[in-house]
């Protein structure tokens, strides 16, 4: 009896530690984001990143979310792509248009584990406005307002970290409500 009581108290202290590191990272899309996963194999259970994932498998790009990293990820969500001009994600996704898409998708990955108070310090430290470069060579205004991130893209948009700090085990993503567009 005492050894089942004992078992017992394990198994609920064991669920209980994994129930709090999960807990550590805000769900996303309605799914929970473990720090022992990779950018890929979180993102696919978002229901609010559908969009993304498929634009990711369409430009080539799994293989490299996968890696090694460390990568930032600034994440548009599907309302983000949504309100892209009517047409638009349909046209990235064509074959013939593969590498704007992945210049597009590159624009949104800087090679680095940046976390949003590492960010919000580069802000300080710069004067209130920091140059984010990116893997797709795209260069970022990374800005703070009452502890709240925005980055604005080459062509002035504007978008914003909803949810940011979701560690990944080759990086971190930051949600984003509207997706960065390079110069073209």
């Amino acid at each position: 009896m005492i050894k089942s009581v004992l078992r017992g108290f394990a198994l609920a202290t064991a669920m209980s530690a994994v129930a709090f590191a999960a807990a550590k990272n805000p769900t996303v899309g309605g799914a929970a984001m473990f720090d022992s996963k990779n950018i890929i194999e979180n993102a696919v259970n978002s229901k609010d990143h559908t969009t993304l994932v498929a634009a990711v498998k369409a430009a080539g790009l799994v293989g490299i979310l996968e890696g090694k990293g460390p990568f930032t990820v600034f994440a548009p969500t599907n309302e983000a792509f949504a309100a892209l001009p009517k047409g638009t994600v349909d046209t990235l996704l064509k074959p013939e248009n593969k590498a704007t898409l992945t210049k597009v998708l590159t624009c949104h990955v800087v090679a680095a584990d940046a976390m949003a108070k590492t960010v919000a310090k580069m802000i300080k430290d710069d004067g209130g406005e920091h140059d984010i470069k990116t893997v797709g060579g795209c260069v970022l205004k990374a800005k703070e307002n009452m502890g709240k991130i925005t980055l604005t893209d080459e062509n002035g948009g504007v978008s914003h970290v909803t949810i940011a700090d979701v560690k990944q085990s080759n990086g971190v993503i930051h949600v984003v409500d509207k997706v960065l567009l390079p110069k073209m």
